[in-house]
């Protein structure tokens, strides 16, 4: 699979907590965005942060949080994209959905 050059990067901001039919909400959006041929996904857990209900989220506290941030960054183009949109917005009941124009410098896998 060849990317453009200009491509799209997809941003699901989640806690890590959320759940969706009894697995974690990142989990279930990185399978539907393999099912669906997208370039690629990646989870990323954040160490702090806070959404809309402005409710930290922190590894610091004497007990460790049980709802990090999480974030799933997905890269194609825009129209592969727009094929998750409506999954994303079945699923994600609370947190962020953000689409922003990105540089491909290089997509390839080994042989």
């Amino acid at each position: 699979m060849k990317l453009p050059q200009e491509g799209m990067l997809l941003r699901v901001f989640v806690g890590e907590s959320d759940v969706h039919q009894g697995k974690a909400l990142y989990e279930q959006i990185v399978l539907k965005a393999r099912e669906l041929n997208l370039a690629g996904a990646t989870v990323l857990r954040g160490i702090m942060g806070f959404g809309a209900d402005s409710r930290m989220h922190t590894a610091k506290l004497l007990r460790l949080s049980e709802d990090l941030p999480v974030v799933i960054e997905i890269v194609d183009t825009e129209e592969n994209l727009n094929k998750i949109l409506p999954f994303l917005d079945e699923v994600v009941a609370e947190g962020l959905i953000t689409l922003e124009k990105v540089k491909v410098i290089k997509y390839r896998h080994k042989d």
